[in-house]
């Protein structure tokens, strides 16, 4: 029997019980209240793991200057007992050591925090970045006023019956400290707080509209897959991925959610539907669909198809360069663009390069004599308007257009390289950036879309890769996984499987291959998927790792395409900042 790989996942998504979590309860005594200039005169700090006391650590420390008489007062601590303690890096550096690993747990926590961060900085030493609980602040939201009047560490001990009574003294406040820190434990338990990470989001404010609603959480699956809150009347509020469909859900309803819009979200949502899925790609590809189809108002980064822009090759006897929301599915298009503007930075590269006509007005086929405009002047356009320019010769400018576009951004390029080069040799920085970021918009969208159009072009497609580790979560006795296959039909993921470790791959892709979606054959940018759609199986096929498996047509994009170009793009001297 094959022994399952371990699999390296983040707290985010697994959590840390807090049974197995290791806590070291520190109090520190100080000559006053400014870590920059102040210094620790004790340290007390307790180590415990699942309540059972692991460890202590206690001392006295050689502030190197006088206590203040106010504080001796308070702490019993005098100069004299404080002669041959050791110096504070001494004992900051064995604290850090003996603290190494652990969970900080303070009363006040800052105010240690700051005393030793600051000890640390002067010793020279780093100070690591541990995972610190306020027991103050876990007070104020684990108890109430009526149980108790304020979060002082004297108030608490009194109230929970703590063992130990605080006296000023680091080791009795520490072990004070732990005893509260453990009521405080039992008292979040029963709200749902299992976890390291919940203690910590537990212990910030939640609003009581966003508390309350953690139940609807209760029964999905720590399983990976889609999640789709929705609201009383059924519709979708929100829609989201996760590699542990609970543990995700359940972060909503904690103060770790500090988004304004999704905590309003949460206060509405009534219940919250989920779709497993077995890879992050068909879990992408759902949640894109989903999006897109029901279109969730709080997923405010969504890209919704009919937002797109796209620049097409206008049907007309004299064709022209217009953006559309929707191009014809039989006409020439460039896209999709986010904005107007970026597919107006790349008609303008275009129209750099090639002398289409730009007026809007419509152009018999045989153009009566009149006045051009003062493009054709300037030898931008043909001037098919006066019949300047024969119509054999105007479709041949359309057909290098649609060369361009589809093929070899290369007329494009040379347009701009000579322009480009004379303006950042005369310094005109501003005028060679726009340049610039014509080119750039043109290209990019040129490569998407032959990059999108060679995929498009193949009905059927299947292709594997190992699995990514850090999205499935197998239980440890249940099957490790081998692959990760996927259907393709014209861009479309039309299936997803994944293929047990030692088994034959051949019997899954078989059957994946015969009940995958079907696919539509139309013409267009997006026959059967949307771009967004297309992108994203794109991105996967070009990970490391992937195999094709089989293919109906070949794969391959133009030779001399727009890809090849992108990371030879001009850039703009940093005098242009300025």
């Amino acid at each position: 029997m094959t022994a399952a790989l371990p699999v390296q996942t983040s707290f985010d998504e697994l959590g840390t019980p807090l049974h197995s979590v290791t806590f070291v309860i520190v109090d520190l005594e100080t000559t006053g209240g400014s870590a920059e200039d102040d210094r620790i005169t004790e340290i007390g700090a307790v180590k415990v793991r699942g309540g059972e006391l692991i460890g202590e650590l206690a001392t006295l420390v050689d502030p190197g200057r006088g206590i203040p008489p106010q504080i001796t007062v308070l702490t019993g601590i005098t100069e004299s007992m404080l002669v041959g303690a050791p110096k504070p890096d001494e004992v900051v550096a064995s604290f850090l050591e003996w603290s190494r690993g652990c969970v900080i747990v303070a009363h006040n926590a800052p105010f240690d925090l700051g005393f030793l961060a600051a000890a640390a900085r002067r010793a020279g030493m780093a100070f690591p970045s541990f995972t610190v609980i306020d027991t103050a602040r876990l007070a104020r939201v684990a108890l109430t006023r009526d149980e108790a009047p304020d979060c002082r560490l004297s108030t608490l001990a009194r109230v929970l019956r703590s063992r130990t009574v605080p006296n000023h003294r680091a080791l009795a406040d520490a072990r004070a400290t732990t005893d509260v820190l453990h009521v405080l434990l039992e008292r979040v338990g029963p709200l749902g707080v299992k976890t390291l990470e919940e203690l910590a989001a537990f212990s910030r404010h939640v609003p009581e509209h966003v508390r309350r609603k953690r139940h609807l959480a209760s029964d999905l699956p720590h399983e990976p897959g889609v999640y789709v809150f929705r609201d009383g009347l059924g519709r979708a509020l929100y829609v989201g991925t996760s590699r542990d469909l609970r543990t995700r859900v359940r972060s909503y309803f904690t103060a770790s959610e500090t988004r304004k819009r999704l905590q309003e979200m949460v206060g509405i949502a009534e219940r919250v539907d989920h779709i497993p899925c077995v890879t992050t790609l068909e879990a992408a590809v759902r949640e894109l669909r989903l999006i897109q189809s029901e279109q969730p108002r709080y997923n405010r980064r969504s890209r919704f198809p009919e937002k797109a822009v796209w620049l097409t090759l206008t049907d007309e006897p004299w064709p022209r360069l217009a953006l559309a929301r929707r191009p014809k599915r039989d006409g020439t298009w460039l896209g999709p663009f986010q904005t107007a503007h970026a597919a107006e930075l790349a008609k303008s590269a275009l129209l750099a390069a090639f002398p289409l006509r730009q007026c809007t007005s419509r152009i018999a086929r045989k153009p009566s004599p009149g006045s051009a405009c003062v493009l054709a002047e300037m030898g931008r356009c043909g001037a098919p308007c006066e019949g300047a320019i024969p119509p054999e010769d105007y479709a041949a400018v359309v057909a290098g257009v649609r060369a361009a576009m589809d093929d070899d951004p290369a007329p494009v390029l040379d347009a701009h390289h000579d322009r480009f080069a004379r303006l950042v040799e005369q310094e005109r920085f501003e005028e060679a950036g726009t340049h610039r970021d014509r080119l750039v918009a043109f290209v990019r969208a040129a490569a998407r879309g032959q990059r999108a159009a060679a995929l498009v072009r193949i009905d059927e497609l299947v292709a594997a890769a190992p699995p990514d580790r850090g999205w499935r979560r197998e239980p440890a006795s249940g099957p490790d996984v081998d692959w990760e296959i996927h259907l393709v039909r014209r861009g479309r993921l039309a299936g997803a499987t994944v293929v047990p470790r030692g088994a034959s791959p051949y019997p899954y892709i078989d059957a994946l291959v015969a009940t995958g979606e079907t696919a539509p054959s139309a013409k267009g940018p997006a026959p059967a998927a949307t771009p967004a759609e297309t992108a994203l199986v794109l991105d996967w096929l070009s990970r490391d790792g992937v195999r094709l498996v089989r293919s109906t047509e070949p794969w391959a994009v133009p030779a001399r395409g727009a890809m090849r170009v992108l990371d030879t793009l001009p850039d703009v001297p940093a005098r242009r900042r300025r």
